[in-house]
């Protein structure tokens, strides 16, 4: 557990290693000695589809699915599926989660198939049955799969007969005698949390055997297949067998009850561990402990009576009043359980029937419920259990499970957000990268009370950073990000610019801190003041995206709120945009002109001239695009056109061309200096005609690596017209065009602002303060998703996706506001009114 500190470094100081992991130190990563070195990738993370059921609870533990009336149908629902089969007489395969090797691997183990037939219960015992007499901790082996940390937490859970029944649900089929097609459908289901919600996972009941006998988690009773099924399951809601392969018995025990989970080395356990123990077994935590072992010690039985390598569980922790001849006080004791449930007991002081029990009054023997018994359940002190032991985890409950409702009083009050870092907006790294470090999500917590038997007037606070569905994408080479959080105390006076600023981090050091490792799940323990703290979590490294969730669990109500700026829209600074009078006359003579006739101008004649006018921002973007993505510009093929400027051509060509001259000044004042002139060797301006040949050449670069898409895209210029198409005639209008040109200006003014090094864009991390500057106030969700629409594969914004991206917010902006009569933030619209707004738009 990290040690709250007021350190004057403000480097980000790590912790001891988890055997096997990866560690990050402030100068950067670093393996521990068994561990393997991989390249580690960095893929693009979004929200999986899921084909699970999601489901909730009621306050009887009752599941029902959750309410979607537009769920997609290839969700799979456990009742519809098994009254299909049972109608149609047929025993369930499951397409999603087939009877073949990618089932069983997402590595390429060898070229040929393996050895593994699938059979059903029935084929492998023809008694068999899903539990028998009831489901216990005895029931499980370890099979050839490396998930024994599943068979700890599976077992754990066996003694909670409540969540047992919300993994396990009642309703499975028994097996024993099931005709198919009357009353078995060889389908079962089982349920298990995933990052805040619930799922129900769909099986058939083919499972991997070798001559004959399971392969993976098997029963101690031959013919039961619970705990089998069970494993399949948990593997398909990770892709395959050999995604279960290595983990912790706190990840299996979170994903079953939905509770926070927590670690510790003894040695670096806190002094607190007895009182957290006893606390957590009277509010029906889960725990299991274990002693390393070493190279050829596995299972291997200490003198003690120990086992190692083997996964314990604690059922009881007290202290008991104890009086011998020589000592009278109190006595720190634990109950723990070795799932073995044989004969195999520790044999030091205080096991069965050791001398020291004559210390301990029979009331309190009664009171304890101590048995002399052969069942592997023993007591021995908390100083022994200390010395001889390795590692603890405790899996604390939530507060919406099953006991925790039907209790009238329950320990934790919990807080939750989910979230995701963005390249170049969201994933900031932690501090050692101050400039990128203040763009990471944050949150407020308030601890306003102290723990209630807390004598240094001090708040718990457990904080739990997971990063979401890597596991489930190792077959894309996908592993676990190295992650932690910081913490600050903040005034109200500091929560007044939201989010947190960079001074704010230059002058304030963090008073709480995780390590940063490659786990699925960082968990720290605190104690601090009642006060205000922000919680920054972050990867260690900038711009390595993922998505995560953050939840408190506290003593006292704590209420997190996410610490982000509201929406809105300003007034940006005015900018002189140099138009004079004259200027203004002349653009209404070239606006008519251009515009024929009809006085308004199309999308296209839009994008001809935006095209001309930006041609040194597009050349630049389209420069910085073909070198990202390794592509080049493609020019648009020339035409044959006389040189004359009395060429012939089409009537558009023509009406352009004749006032090109007057529209390069006019446009070079509006939008700004660096659009001059194409001049000729000799220093003489291009005739009308080459300037036609010059809108048709390579001089006006591919924007996008799409050769038939130059310039700004067709869906920019459509979008532009109908910002500002009032009468929705999909042109614009002499008017229009004048405000269209302002706002592009003044668009193009915010950009140069960032753009430092003129290269035709801006800097990841800036889209923000770009869009502030430009008046629009912007939470991290949307800039998420606008990184995720217009960012470079770099998290770079060029040029027209800038002007494209501040189009496209000014209209919702726009849509919005013409709706939100009261200002109230609040906007009403039939679906017509808003597909008619949204789709145009």
């Amino acid at each position: 557990m990290p040690v709250i500190t007021r350190s004057g470094r403000p480097n980000e100081e790590l912790l001891k290693a988890t055997r096997g992991t990866n560690v990050m130190y402030a100068s950067g990563p670093t393996t521990t000695s068994s561990s393997i070195t991989t390249t580690m990738i960095k893929p693009t993370l979004h929200q999986s589809r899921t084909r699970f059921l999601p489901i909730e609870f009621d306050r009887n533990g009752r599941a029902y699915p959750k309410p979607d009336p537009q769920r997609p149908a290839y969700v799979q629902d456990y009742y519809k599926l098994r009254t299909d089969c049972l109608r149609t007489g047929t025993l369930f395969e499951d397409a999603e989660f087939p009877a073949d090797d990618s089932s069983l691997h997402y590595s390429s183990i060898s070229g040929r198939p393996s050895q593994y037939k699938w059979l059903r219960p029935h084929e492998i015992s023809p008694d068999a049955v899903f539990d028998a007499d009831g489901f216990s901790r005895f029931d499980i082996q370890q099979g050839l799969l490396g998930d024994c940390w599943l068979l700890a937490a599976a077992a754990n859970l066996t003694t909670f007969p409540v969540l047992f029944s919300r993994v396990v649900p009642d309703d499975n089929d028994r097996i024993q005698g099931g005709r198919k097609g009357v009353d078995y459908a060889g389908i079962f289901h089982f349920r298990f949390w995933r990052f805040g919600q619930w799922y129900d996972v769909v099986v058939d009941d083919r499972l991997p055997t070798l001559r004959g006998q399971l392969v993976y988690i098997k029963s101690s009773t031959k013919h039961e297949f619970w705990s089998a099924l069970l494993e399949k399951a948990y593997a398909k809601l990770f892709g395959s067998y050999e995604a279960l392969s290595g983990g912790s018995a706190s990840e299996a025990m979170e994903d079953f009850t939905g509770g926070l989970t927590e670690g510790y080395e003894m040695k670096d356990a806190p002094d607190t561990l007895f009182e957290m123990i006893e606390k957590g077994c009277n509010n029906y935590a889960m725990f299991a402990c274990s002693i390393e072992a070493g190279a050829g010690e596995m299972e291997q039985v200490t003198s003690q009576g120990l086992v190692k390598g083997h996964a314990y569980s604690i059922t009881k922790a007290q202290a008991v009043d104890i009086e011998t001849p020589r000592v009278k006080g109190k006595i720190q004791l634990v109950r723990l359980r070795n799932p073995w449930g044989n004969e195999n007991e520790w044999n030091g002081a205080w096991s069965d029937k050791s001398p020291e029990w004559r210390f301990i009054t029979e009331d309190t023997k009664r009171s304890i419920g101590l048995t002399f018994e052969v069942d592997g359940e023993f007591w021995m002190s908390f100083p022994d259990f200390r010395k001889y032991f390795d590692r603890i985890e405790m899996c604390h409950l939530s507060p919406d499970c099953p006991i925790a409702l039907q209790e009238s009083r329950f320990a934790w009050r919990q807080s939750a957000f989910e979230g995701e870092w963005v390249l170049g907006s969201t994933a900031g790294g932690c501090r050692n990268f101050l400039d990128t470090f203040v763009h990471n999500p944050q949150y407020v917590i308030r601890l306003d009370d102290p723990d209630a038997d807390d004598d240094e007037k001090l708040c718990t606070m457990i904080v739990s950073l997971i990063q979401k569905n890597r596991r489930s994408k190792r077959n894309k080479g996908i592993t676990c990000l190295t992650i932690g959080f910081a913490i600050y105390r903040v005034e109200p006076n500091d929560l007044q610019r939201k989010p947190l600023s960079r001074e704010f981090f230059t002058g304030h050091l963090s008073v709480a801190k995780s390590t940063f490792i490659n786990l699925r799940e960082v968990t720290c323990r605190f104690r601090l003041p009642p006060a205000s703290y922000v919680i920054i979590p972050s990867t260690f490294d900038p711009n390595e995206e993922g998505e995560f969730m953050i939840r408190v669990f506290s003593e006292c109500p704590s209420n997190m709120q996410e610490n982000d700026s509201a929406i809105g829209i300003g007034t940006p600074p005015e900018t002189d945009l140099g138009v004079t009078d004259a200027q203004r006359a002349t653009m209404e003579r070239l606006f008519i002109e251009v515009a024929g006739t009809d006085g308004e101008v199309d999308w296209m004649e839009l994008k001809l001239v935006l095209d001309r006018c930006f041609r040194e921002d597009i050349a630049k973007a389209s420069r910085g695009i073909s070198q990202t993505y390794q592509t080049r510009a493609t020019p648009i093929e020339k035409r044959s056109v006389p040189t004359t400027a009395t060429a012939p051509g089409t009537g558009l060509e023509r009406s352009i061309c004749g006032v090109w001259t007057m529209l390069q000044q006019l446009f070079r004042d509006v939008a700004g200096g660096d659009n001059n002139p194409v001049r000729q060797a000799n220093g003489t301006a291009a005739s009308a005609g080459e300037q036609t040949e010059l809108i048709q050449s390579e001089n006006v670069s591919q924007v996008h690596a799409d050769p038939t898409n130059p310039g700004f895209s067709k869906d920019a210029c459509r979008s532009m017209v109908a910002m500002l198409d009032e009468d929705g005639s999909g042109k614009l209008g002499l008017m229009e065009f004048q405000k269209l040109l302002a706002d592009i200006a003044r668009w193009k003014g915010v950009f140069k602002q960032y753009d430092n090094d003129q290269s035709g864009r801006i800097s990841p991390f800036e889209l923000r303060a770009a869009l502030q500057s430009a008046g629009y106030t912007l939470n991290n969700h949307i800039i998420n998703m606008l990184m995720h629409r217009y960012g470079s594969k770099e998290g770079e914004i060029w040029f027209d996706d800038f002007i494209t991206c501040a189009v496209k917010i000014r209209t919702m902006f726009d849509i919005f506001k013409a709706r939100d009569l009261s200002n109230r933030n609040e906007a009403r619209f039939t679906l017509e009114e808003w597909i008619t707004k949204t789709i145009y738009s």
